[in-house]
């Protein structure tokens, strides 16, 4: 409520230069890489703040693709050298938001979580979602309730409902989790 969905959403971060023909090694940031990172896929890339999409910047268009480690090689198309490669390290990788496939029942995008009040089944209100952490085993948000911090886990366990329409969470804390 109140807040606008983004434009485009950041999918990727090119990391460096592979080789001397233009590959580069890119990090996909997705849940979903099978559906973004193929043949013909076109993304937008960042400038150097890295904070959105720069538009003077031609647009980037997968020509070759293939795994490598926890990431992809990636030729783009007019990317034909080291240097011209190098230009592009560290730069984001973007998608229209339109082109990203709908979510799954229960699934959530973490922007639709930030501003979320959160509240305990009992009905205590502990305040807004500030910022959320991708950790292992479990995500965690930071709920700031006036000069409390809260660090919660992001689990089927504690997350009793993600109302988006409500701009609310509920969450069933286990004892001692607000203590702390």
């Amino acid at each position: 409520m109140g807040r606008e969905d983004p434009t485009f959403f950041v999918v990727g971060q090119i990391n460096k230069p592979h080789g001397t023909k233009g590959e580069l090694f890119v990090w996909p940031l997705t849940d979903h890489p099978e559906g973004i990172y193929a043949p013909g896929v076109v993304f937008r890339s960042s400038g150097p703040s890295g904070n959105a999409p720069d538009p003077d910047l031609p647009p980037l268009r997968i020509e070759t693709i293939r795994s490598f480690r926890a990431g992809f090689l990636v030729c783009f198309g007019g990317v034909d050298t080291r240097n011209e490669a190098e230009s592009l390290r560290n730069r984001y990788l973007y998608v229209p938001a339109d082109d990203i496939a709908p979510l799954a029942e229960g699934e959530v995008f973490y922007h639709q979580l930030l501003g979320m009040t959160v509240v305990t089944v009992d009905g205590r209100t502990l305040g807004p979602v500030s910022e959320v952490f991708e950790l292992s085993p479990s995500d965690i948000l930071e709920v700031h309730g006036g000069d409390k911090q809260y660090m919660i886990p992001f689990t089927k366990e504690i997350i009793v409902e993600v109302d988006i329409d409500g701009d609310r969470l509920v969450i069933d804390p286990p004892d001692g989790l607000l203590d702390l």
